[in-house]
């Protein structure tokens, strides 16, 4: 995706540079907190609002709507609720995963397949230190089963929800797991491959899977090279993001010796092997619970904000159009008639400036003369050498302008028809520059108010640039980076 304007700024310095752990995470948690509170104050005084026109109704209603998630976001905040959620395709044991966190039978499981057929949660309270954080934990069916389709919308869905991903697998990974992963992986959300039943390994055999399954998700993993219709983005992950546990072992026949002599023989389920995970989401929780939180919280505000945006943009297009077009011909009217050659470049960024504040307020979006003024220098820069060409070229118009304007004073005629002619190219120039500018800053506008400094991408950012190198979320920035 091709980044704002705003994305390309220089990121603000790090406020936080020092802090212990607890301390970076509390303040990534109460910025997150902040920056939601503004979004949804800032909607609900646009809904309170009095609405003309004849998409005013519509409007409202998407409002109102995006108003709820930015809602349900800022109280999953609240509660501090992590969502973990847990994949794999059928009879890879996804619900004994789960009950073997919760160190009781809480979910059904079966040889059979197919036993969730709809995503289930169930809450666990971990004990980690130095916070109340609860952890919902949902299981999801299969992703190979019957009714495919529906299913994999339904977890797209899910993914889209939790914090973390783990996906269970049982051995080698199959194609149609790669697949899936990739799919998922595709929700940039922290992910944790889960190697379940290794008890049904002898331990040789146990190790050499567990190599493949490292050498596989190293980067140019074997499922990606060539193969026809292969995702897009292969999936990558760390040994360290690769678990071995055996949830739900399998039953094994026991000697017993009674008092009395008697010898039978019974079926004893052993302990379940979950440490390692136990132990892995017990590290993510105390390192970085709160900021993974916050940072899937201000995603999904981003995203609603932006869905907003592109709604209001979309209703108000054609009045969006005519102010355009006014500021563009006025604009080149005001730099035709004018002589000085430094005033037309003044008045034209001050015009320009005007436009982008206008079609904020146009859109019901908040934006200070400064914010414009820096959107302004994003678009001329970042558009290449054709507005900054635009620039120069009127400037060197305008000098030529202005000495024809001195000209007229001895050479009435050749003086007026220079000066006539260098005012056209500047005005034609000046005009279409301020048309390219609008048009730059409606897609800017687009996105949503997420600028600012407690806006939800600025953010985003300072978290992405804060989190310590031995954190999931470090390894997730470059994909997280790119949304």
């Amino acid at each position: 995706m091709s980044q704002s304007p705003r994305d390309r700024e220089s990121p603000p310095s790090n406020p936080t540079k020092g802090f212990g752990p607890t301390a970076l995470q509390d303040s990534h948690f109460n910025r997150a907190r902040i920056s939601l509170k503004q979004a949804i104050n800032r909607y609900a005084q646009q809904i309170r609002l009095p609405r003309r026109g004849a998409n005013s109704m519509e409007l409202q209603s998407a409002l109102k709507k995006e108003l709820d998630q930015l809602s349900n976001a800022l109280d999953k905040l609240n509660h501090s609720i992590l969502r973990i959620a847990v994949f794999g395709l059928v009879s890879r044991g996804k619900s004994a995963v789960i009950n073997a966190l919760l160190g009781q039978k809480i979910l059904q499981t079966g040889p059979l397949n197919g036993v969730t057929q709809y995503p289930r949660s169930v809450y666990w309270s971990p004990q980690v230190s130095g916070s109340a954080m609860q952890v919902e934990l949902i299981d999801t069916p299969g992703l190979d089963e019957v009714d495919g389709q529906l299913r994999a919308a339904m977890a797209r869905d899910v993914a889209q929800q939790a914090d973390l991903i783990l996906f269970v697998v049982a051995g080698d990974m199959t194609r149609t797991e790669y697949r899936a992963l990739a799919e998922l992986q595709s929700a940039h959300k922290p992910l944790i491959l889960v190697f379940n039943k290794t008890d049904l390994y002898p331990n040789q055999d146990r190790q050499a899977i567990y190599q493949r399954l490292q050498k596989l998700f190293a980067q140019g993993g074997e499922f990606s090279r060539g193969d026809e219709g292969s995702p897009r983005q292969r999936p990558w992950l760390l040994p360290s993001d690769i678990v071995l546990i055996a949830a739900e072992p399998a039953p094994l026949q026991v000697r017993v010796e009674y008092p009395d002599g008697t010898v039978d023989y019974e079926w004893e389920s052993p302990p379940a092997q979950i440490d390692e995970l136990q132990q892995k989401l017990l590290e993510i929780l105390e390192q970085e619970g709160k900021s993974l939180l916050a940072l899937n919280a201000l995603r999904q505000a981003r995203e609603t904000e932006e869905s907003i945006a592109r709604k209001t943009v979309k209703l108000h297009k054609p009045e969006a159009e005519d102010l355009i077009w006014q500021f563009a011909k006025w604009k080149a009217i005001a730099v035709a008639v004018n002589p000085i050659a430094v005033l037309d470049l003044v008045g034209a960024t001050a015009a320009d400036l005007i436009m982008i504040r206008s079609l904020a307020r146009l859109y019901g979006f908040p934006m200070t003369h400064y914010e414009a003024g820096k959107l302004w220098n994003s678009i001329v820069w970042s558009s290449g050498s054709l507005l900054v060409g635009e620039v120069g070229s009127g400037l060197l118009l305008g000098v030529g302008k202005s000495a024809s304007a001195v000209a007229t004073a001895f050479d009435s005629i050749g003086g007026v028809m220079a000066y006539g002619t260098a005012a056209i190219a500047q005005a034609t120039l000046a005009g279409y520059g301020s048309y390219r500018v609008g048009k730059a800053a409606q897609t800017y506008l687009e996105q949503g108010c997420t600028w600012g400094p407690q806006g939800a991408n600025t953010v985003i950012q300072d978290i992405l640039n804060q989190v310590d190198s031995n954190t999931v979320l470090y390894r997730m920035r470059r994909e997280l980076g790119q949304d």
